[in-house]
């Protein structure tokens, strides 16, 4: 007797879908921001996967908002050119020579390069910086206190072209969101003294992602998120649990740049931020269409359903 029951694997995928119904339901209409840098962006597979997802998102009435950064894309391009890199706190020291090559790797190569994999996963993607329609309105970061091991003292370091955001003006996103095209923005901007500025990528999402009151703002890391001492996934944080990871000394590094940047964008409007690991396969979407989620999510009070 032949067995007509459905293949388990097409009645899971059924599942999926039921299981995203109240997701997309909740969501549509809702614009995401996404930060996409680190590790991901030099694999293939990954770049696939990411395009795909954002062209998903779309698809199901989300509007996506991608922020892209390449550090290591531009330290490659320095050295080629023999240009070397100084670091003050995390922060590139940026002379001009450095701000334009910086710009061109930036705005041009890695920009199209996402705007093309956009396009070949089926979706339509423009490419912008910060200093497109005025989008970004940039100022020149403070300096930085760095200690002489030599002398034994601190010495003020000025990070030359290293920016800020202090406005976002959402006319040109929201022109291009409306039209059904995917904005992919490179994290460079004018100042008002009319220099061009190089601006940290989760800092520049951030403000996006608070000029359009997202209902998410994600990070794409290399981590799987904030882990406590033990090494396992803090799963919903707010500014309060964040200061008191800080605190006592839970997270350190690079994680407290990222989750201020959570913090400050919740505090501007965001419903909430996730720091997600990048190299998962469709990460993005297991955190945004499942109950478990798959990173750390910050927002204004902790402890509700993910999906609030």
């Amino acid at each position: 007797m032949t067995d007509h029951s459905p293949d388990p694997a097409l009645l899971a995928k059924a599942e999926t879908l039921t299981e995203a119904l109240p997701y997309l339901q909740r969501y549509a209409g809702a614009t995401f921001v996404v930060k996409y840098g680190g590790h991901a962006m030099g694999d293939p597979e990954r770049q696939r996967d990411f395009a795909e997802d954002v062209v998903l998102l779309k698809a199901v009435g989300i509007n996506p908002v991608v922020v892209h950064g390449g550090g290591p894309q531009i330290g490659a391009m320095l050295q080629r050119l023999g240009v070397r890199s100084r670091f003050v706190d995390g922060l590139r020291v940026t002379d001009e020579e450095t701000a334009r090559i910086a710009e061109m790797v930036l705005a041009g190569s890695i920009n199209k390069e996402i705007v093309g994999w956009i396009g070949q996963a089926g979706g339509r993607a423009v490419g912008l910086s910060g200093k497109d329609a005025g989008l970004v309105t940039a100022e020149k970061v403070g300096g930085r206190r760095e200690a002489d091991p030599l002398q034994g003292i601190e010495r003020h370091v000025d990070l030359g072209f290293v920016g800020e955001p202090v406005a976002v003006d959402r006319r040109v996103i929201d022109t291009l969101t409306a039209a059904g095209i995917i904005p992919v923005i490179a994290p460079v901007a004018i100042g008002a003294d009319g220099h061009t500025y190089n601006i940290n990528a989760d800092t520049m999402a951030g403000a996006i992602a608070g000029a359009l009151g997202a209902a998410r703002f994600f990070l794409l890391t290399d981590v799987a998120g904030v882990l406590d001492k033990a090494g396992e996934l803090l799963t919903d944080l707010d500014a309060a649990a964040v200061a008191a990871l800080r605190a006592d000394g839970t997270v350190s590094g690079g994680m407290i740049p990222k989750l201020e940047t959570c913090v400050a964008a919740v505090a501007a409007g965001v419903d909430a931020a996730v720091i997600l690991d990048g190299r998962v396969p469709h990460g993005m979407l297991l955190e945004i269409f499942t109950r478990a989620g798959a990173g750390t999510l910050v927002r204004r009070v902790a402890g509700a359903d993910r999906v609030g």
